[in-house]
């Protein structure tokens, strides 16, 4: 079973940078990230095969947010820059089942707490 751990968030302005990271206890394959803001299903924002040649991003992550993982440390990075209010949420580490890390959250059996951004206006 792998054990997710998120760290990385807090408050900032809009306009702002944040980096969160996503460390695990056992082998993972892909990994994505997740969000849900208040009263929202949870989404999609950026996912990252294990060999990090195929990585996918939401619309609303392209451009702003980079995924970045490092096998040997056992860790996961979403760096996001130009943050907006919208991007205020929980957000998840997720380890997919498969090779590629896919935008379907069914593909995904391990989840950590989450850990929460928020951007203020």
């Amino acid at each position: 079973q792998v054990r997710l751990v998120e760290s990385g968030g807090g408050i900032i302005q809009t306009g702002g940078s944040l980096r969160l990271s996503c460390t695990h206890a056992g082998d993972t394959l892909g990994m994505g990230w997740f969000r849900q803001a208040p009263g929202k299903e949870r989404e999609f924002v950026a996912g990252i095969s294990w060999g990090a040649d195929k990585i996918d991003y939401s619309e609303r992550a392209n451009g702003r947010f980079t995924i970045s993982r490092d096998n040997a440390k056992n860790s996961v990075t979403l760096q996001m820059d130009s943050l907006k209010p919208e991007d205020t949420a929980v957000y998840y580490c997720a380890s997919s089942r498969w090779y590629h890390a896919t935008r379907n959250e069914r593909d995904y059996n391990a989840w950590g707490q989450g850990t929460q951004v928020t951007v203020s206006s």
